[in-house]
């Protein structure tokens, strides 16, 4: 039966005073962090007995959280972890981290194990993939203004450091955040003041004076600047730091804290329409008179507090204990669920697409470009295809004229129109979360899916990337068998060719080499 990895609460041991190891210093550091960390993976199936207390498995039923899926089995109730990773403060203070399923790293014909027993997932194991979870979203984070995943900014990715102990997802998230609190504090901007106040300050405001003071002649309605630190980019990251609070403990140092308690949090409402916001934060920042470097570390942290408020939504939870609650919430829950297909399929479309910019500077990627694959008899669109990456070359000279089309990929105009059908396409790419144990795994749907993009964009390739870990595993060619009358030999040499292309999740980066054209 499958069993969650019980939380590990160890006393710490002293330590010798005359060793003074880095490796024995930082191993107890970890084990003291993971003391409150209780680690899951995707697709899990929970009990009570699972938890360090019940009571916070009966707190996940009545929460009815999206990532969980209710079962009783065998007279127990169960929670099945969907495909989500992330991190839920549960009411006993335990951190639940939810972490990727295992993948098999060798190449066998045997299917995936789906087991998670407690022997199979050493420390090791979790510091493993817990390295590359945070290479991801460290990625998807930096890339995170790109809008909607179609226009990805692919400069910042950077190379993975393997040499830094993973932390759980939970404590790097905070010492991400306070390392962006320590490059930069509240900035201040003058703002536009009307009080009625007893003295005068400012401008006298002569109609709203005579409407509003007839009969207290004392007071006065005055319009003044005023400098104030109650700025949209300000409250977002403070909507974020409070968020975080019940996890930051005594990591803040009282002089960070200090800094941001005169700065609002955003309320109910502007949550609700946190987008708007924080396009309108990034606006107000930019008009600051701020240094390159100030701006860059303020630019930076407003990205990951934005980041996290949209992962950490006020709805993600509507169970019993929500429906309860007539007041709305006064601040969102401790809940960062990331929905891992979408994460997966958005961090390796940047990075290959990325591989293909540091290969040759004319190519040039659409991320999930949406273009009309059917009509009917009088041309109304029936059905629509979106691949999750198009790669196209073009010449020097029109460069800078794609990277502009490619700025608004879904207007109508005509120009962007006739760019469109003007494109050669040489890969096309479709991005699975599924673990493909062999080749012959492929399921008829994912085939279909190729074979259809290959014939709607004409591509020389088509693509289907999907994970593993390390390089044992290396691109697999597929080939169409032709049936029926005709000269088959001509008839194959002009369609696309398939592959299979294992994508290592440790390096971030393809197996194997680039396939050519054949």
């Amino acid at each position: 039966m499958s069993r969650v990895i019980q939380p590990e609460v160890k006393a710490i041991k002293a330590i010798d005073s005359n060793a003074n190891s880095i490796d024995i210093a930082n191993s107890a550091r970890i084990k003291a962090l993971d003391a409150n960390i209780m680690t899951v993976f995707e697709h899990q199936r929970l009990m009570a007995h699972d938890f360090w207390q019940a009571s916070d498995f009966h707190w996940l039923m009545a929460q009815e959280f999206a990532v969980f899926t209710i079962k009783r089995k065998q007279g127990q109730w169960q929670l099945k972890v969907g495909h989500y990773i992330g991190i839920v403060l549960l009411p006993s203070g335990m951190t639940l981290e939810i972490l990727p399923k295992l993948i098999a790293s060798a190449s066998t014909s045997r299917p995936q194990q789906q087991s998670f027993e407690p022997h199979q997932n050493s420390d090791s194991d979790i510091g493993q993939i817990r390295q590359w979870v945070q290479n991801m979203l460290s990625d998807l984070i930096n890339s995170s203004n790109q809008r909607n995943g179609k226009s990805a900014n692919t400069k910042s990715l950077g190379q993975f450091n393997s040499q830094v102990t993973p932390l759980p997802l939970s404590d790097w998230l905070i010492e991400q955040f306070l390392k962006g609190l320590a490059q930069y504090q509240p900035t201040k901007h003058y703002q536009t003041q009307i009080d009625n106040q007893a003295t005068l300050q400012g401008r006298l405001l002569i109609k709203e004076q005579l409407r509003r003071n007839s009969v207290q002649p004392h007071k006065f309605v005055c319009e003044r600047s005023v400098l104030s630190q109650d700025m949209l980019s300000n409250r977002l990251i403070k909507s974020a730091l409070v968020w975080l609070a019940p996890l930051l403990q005594t990591a803040m140092p009282p002089k960070s804290i200090q800094l941001w308690q005169q700065v609002r949090a955003l309320n109910y409402h502007e949550r609700q329409r946190l987008e708007s916001v924080y396009q309108q934060a990034k606006r107000q920042l930019a008009l600051q008179p701020l240094s390159q470097l100030q701006a860059q570390a303020a630019q930076q942290l407003l990205e990951l507090a934005y980041w996290l408020l949209q992962r950490s939504d006020i709805q993600t939870g509507n169970g019993i204990a929500a429906s309860l609650s007539s007041q709305p919430l006064s601040r969102p829950r401790l809940c960062l669920l990331i929905d891992m297909n979408q994460a997966f399929e958005q961090w390796a479309s940047l990075r290959i697409a990325s591989m293909f910019e540091q290969l040759n500077k004319n190519y040039q990627a659409l991320h999930q470009a949406q273009s009309v694959w059917l009509n009917d008899a009088e041309g109304q669109a029936c059905l629509s295809i979106r691949p999750d990456l198009l790669i196209y070359q073009t010449p020097n000279d029109d460069i800078r004229e794609e990277k502009n089309a490619r700025k608004h990929p879904y207007d109508d105009n005509q120009s962007t129109a006739s760019a469109k059908e003007t494109r050669n396409y040489s890969h096309v790419i479709d991005i699975k979360w599924k673990y493909l144990s062999h080749s012959g795994a492929l399921s008829a749907s994912d085939a279909y899916q190729l074979t259809s993009y290959a014939q709607a964009y004409q591509a020389g390739q088509v693509w289907l990337v999907y994970p593993v870990q390390g390089n044992v595993r290396q691109p697999v060619a597929l080939r169409q068998q032709i049936h029926g009358s005709g000269d088959a030999n001509s008839h194959n040499s002009n369609s696309a060719k398939l592959w299979l292309m294992p994508f290592d999740v440790l390096s971030g980066t393809l197996n194997g080499e680039l396939p050519q054209e054949l």
